[in-house]
């Protein structure tokens, strides 16, 4: 803002630090101050564990404001979908016409409240089960604001602690001291975790997990089976399938020049494996040569 700063964004500053105490962030230029961030939270008393969502939000205050609209963003909503968060966005703007002139960042940011509070229940779908969050289901908010349901968290942890279990089973004893502990982590950003794990698996399965209808191969699903076993067919008869019933890679097949222009015969493949063998055998003792040949395959 390149104009002296206005009494009326002064005094707004003052009333926000004496209602919002600290919590709130103003970034300030040479000319005054340019943008106010605070991160909103559902009303839910003094109890900060059942605050499920959160959003941080930006008011910058540009030039000729409060006479002027403010830009207002919604950053980094956790728990939001953007159906919630486009009907945030035009409460806002009604609410910015309806206080043109006047200082509006806390009518805003109770705006912001009224509606997580509201929407204090994740929406989408937990990452690991794909069913949404409904009523009556028993899920956890991470470290990181991630939401899933305590019962699908719980089937997840011991999954990968399984699977660190057999890699360790599988390295050496001297290796294994020397490999970090597992860790619990966060299935969408990789968060170091630290849950009970007791408590989480002591959770029913979601609600919908339950009362989801029986699977039924539909005439769809049996059209759909019979254009990937077709495509699958296509692509073994090409050679293009990798790791169906392969117990390893295939032996090296070490040929002669001959081989290459195509005048080789079975005859001929004999009589060179026997005369690499007779060299072997005609070796003296201890040297590189008197190993034996090895025709197993190159693994």
């Amino acid at each position: 803002m390149s104009s002296p700063v206005d009494e009326r964004i002064s005094d707004e500053l003052e009333a926000l630090k004496a209602i919002l105490m600290d919590d709130f962030v103003v970034k300030k230029t040479e000319d005054g101050p340019d943008s106010i961030e605070y991160v909103v939270h559902p009303s839910t008393g003094d109890d900060v564990d059942q605050q499920f969502v959160c959003v941080t939000l930006e008011v910058r205050l540009v030039s000729g404001y409060p006479d002027v609209s403010p830009e207002v963003l919604l950053r980094n909503p956790r728990g939001l979908d953007d159906k919630v968060l486009k009907s945030i966005h035009t409460q806002i703007d009604k609410k910015l016409q309806d206080n043109l002139g006047q200082p509006v960042v806390y009518e805003v940011i109770e705006l912001v409240r009224e509606n997580l509070t509201r929407s204090n229940l994740p929406s989408g779908q937990c990452v690991i089960c794909l069913f949404d969050f409904v009523e009556g289901d028993v899920f956890i908010k991470t470290q990181c604001y991630h939401y899933f349901h305590s019962y699908c968290l719980a089937c997840h942890l011991k999954a990968g602690k399984n699977w660190y279990q057999d890699e360790m089973d599988r390295l050496p004893s001297w290796q294994q001291a020397d490999t970090p502990k597992h860790q619990q982590t966060c299935p969408v950003c990789r968060c170091r975790l630290d849950l009970d794990f007791e408590t989480l698996k002591s959770a029913p399965p979601p609600v919908d997990s339950i009362n989801a209808p029986p699977f039924r191969l539909t005439a769809e699903l049996k059209a759909l089976q019979k254009k990937m076993a077709e495509i699958l067919a296509r692509q073994k008869a090409k050679g293009g399938v990798v790791g169906m019933g392969d117990n390893g890679p295939p032996p090296l097949t070490i040929t002669s020049p001959s081989d290459n222009d195509g005048g080789s015969t079975s005859q001929d493949a004999d009589k060179a494996d026997a005369l690499a063998r007779a060299a072997a055998a005609e070796a003296a003792p201890g040297s590189p040569k008197a190993a034996p040949v090895y025709r197993g395959p190159y693994r």
